[in-house]
C-alpha cells in the first residue's frame, strides 16, 4: 500500500487556525485519502485531523515585553513541533502566519532535515515595518505563499520564491449567514441597533483592548437602552471574553462558533473592532466599523519608530485612506471609541458611504479572486513535486 502524503501544518494563532483548516480541507478535496496530517493547530484544524500536542492559544502573543517573557515557552513549543516531524518524518512543512513562533520552527524544522520543504504561508509585514524579516524568511524557507499582492517584490529580492493565492478572508461566503436569525437568537426586534463587539482573538489583546471597549459599551447603552450588544468570541480566548463579559453593568450576548459570528457580521448595525484578520471579514458581510488597538507602551514606542505606513488596517492601507476610523493606543479610549461608534447608529448615510468604501478597497485586495485555500494547495505540491525533481 503506497504511503499517503504528510503534510505538516503548523499555526499559532486563531486567523492561522482557520487558513491551516482550510489549505487541509483543499488537499484533502484534491488527493482524498492519499493525504494525511501532523503539526499544530487549534480547533478548526482539529476538525481536519491535525492533533495539536499542546494549545495554540499560549503561543497567541503580541508585544515586545510579551515576547521576552514568552520566550521559553516558545522556544520549548518550537521544540516539541520539531519532535512531531522526527517522528512523522512529513513530506512537506507548511508554517502559517505567527512570525516569532513559526520561525525558530522552521529553523528547527531545517536543523532536523535539510531536505524537507519548508513553506510559509503568510509573510511578515515588510512592506510596513522592519524590512530586515524578508532576508530572515529568505534564509529560513523555501517559498512563501503570499495573501497580498504587493508582497513579491519584497521577498523575492532577497531570492525566496513566492505564490500569490489571495486572502481567505475575502473568500468568507456570507450567502448562508442570515440576519433574522442571529436577531431571534438574541431576542432583538427587526429595527433595534446591534452593535458588535470584536476584541481580538489573543489574550493580551484582551487585556488591552477589552477595558477601552467596555467604557465604550457602557457610555453608548446609558443614553440607548435600545441597543443590542453582541460580542462573538474567538475559540482562543473564548472563556476570557465570557469571564470579563459576566461582569459588565449592561446585558451582552457572547456568542461562538463560525456560523453565528457571519450571522452577527450581516446583521451589525456598526461593529467595534480590534485590529486584525476581522476587519477584513466584517468589510466584506458590509457592517460599517470602528477600529480600535492598543499596545504595551514599550512595543508601541518601538513600532512607532519602525512603522512606515500611516495605516494598520489592511483595507485602509490599499484604500490609502482611513475608510473606518482607527483609534489607536491613547486614543483607543472608551469616549473616543463611543463618540465615533455613535456617529455611525445616528447617520445611515454615513454607514452607507463607508461600507461602499471599504467594499472598493476590498476589490483593489482581490476580492473575488479564486478561492485562497484552493490555490495554497496547488501552490504545496506544486512546491513538493519541483522539490522531489530537483
Amino acid at each position: 500500500m503506497t504511503r499517503p502524503l504528510t503534510v505538516m501544518l503548523v499555526a499559532a494563532e486563531a486567523s492561522g487556525d482557520d487558513r491551516g483548516a482550510g489549505l487541509a480541507r483543499a488537499l484533502k478535496a484534491k488527493l482524498g485519502e492519499g493525504v494525511r496530517f501532523v503539526g499544530v493547530g487549534g480547533e478548526r484544524m482539529a476538525a481536519e485531523g491535525v492533533k495539536s500536542p499542546f494549545d495554540i492559544s499560549e503561543l497567541s502573543i503580541l508585544g515586545l515585553l510579551e515576547g521576552l517573557l514568552a520566550y521559553p515557552r516558545v522556544v520549548k513549543r518550537a521544540d516539541e513541533t520539531a519532535a512531531i516531524a522526527a517522528a512523522e518524518k512529513p513530506d512537506v512543512a507548511v508554517l502559517i502566519d505567527s512570525w516569532g513562533f513559526t520561525l525558530r520552527a522552521a529553523q528547527r524544522l531545517r536543523k532536523l532535515d535539510p531536505r524537507l520543504p519548508l513553506i510559509k504561508y503568510v509573510g511578515p509585514q515588510v512592506w510596513a515595518t522592519r524590512p530586515g524579516r524578508a532576508k530572515t524568511l529568505a534564509q529560513a524557507v523555501d517559498h512563501l505563499l503570499s495573501i497580498h499582492a504587493f508582497d513579491a517584490p519584497y521577498f523575492e529580492a532577497e531570492g525566496l520564491p513566492v505564490t500569490f493565492v489571495g486572502n481567505a478572508a475575502l473568500s468568507i461566503d456570507f450567502s448562508k449567514a442570515d440576519p433574522a436569525r442571529l436577531r431571534a437568537q438574541i431576542g432583538a426586534g427587526a429595527e433595534d441597533p446591534i452593535l458588535l463587539v470584536l476584541p481580538g482573538s489573543r489574550p493580551s489583546e484582551i487585556a488591552r483592548v477589552m477595558p477601552a471597549f467596555e467604557e465604550a459599551v457602557n457610555i453608548l447603552k446609558a443614553g440607548r437602552p435600545e441597543l443590542q450588544v453582541v460580542v462573538p468570541a474567538a475559540p482562543t480566548v473564548a472563556e476570557a471574553v465570557k469571564g470579563r463579559v459576566a461582569g459588565w453593568a449592561h446585558r451582552a450576548h457572547v456568542l461562538e462558533g463560525e456560523e453565528t459570528k457571519l450571522d452577527a457580521m450581516k446583521a451589525a448595525t456598526v461593529a467595534l473592532a480590534c485590529s486584525g484578520t476581522v476587519t477584513t471579514e466584517l468589510a466584506l458581510a458590509g457592517a460599517p466599523m470602528v477600529i480600535g488597538y492598543r499596545l504595551g507602551p514599550v512595543t508601541y514606542a518601538i513600532v512607532k519608530r519602525l512603522i512606515r505606513t500611516r495605516y494598520v488596517t489592511l483595507f485602509n492601507i490599499a484604500a490609502q485612506d482611513f475608510v473606518a476610523p482607527e483609534l489607536i493606543q491613547d486614543e483607543c479610549n472608551g469616549p473616543a471609541l463611543a463618540r465615533e461608534i455613535a456617529r455611525r447608529l445616528d447617520d445611515p448615510e454615513l454607514r452607507a458611504r463607508q461600507t461602499a468604501a471599504q467594499y472598493a478597497a476590498l476589490d483593489k485586495m482581490g476580492r473575488g479572486g479564486p478561492d485562497p485555500s484552493e490555490a495554497a494547495a496547488t501552490a504545496v505540491l506544486k512546491v513538493l513535486e519541483e522539490k522531489r525533481g530537483a
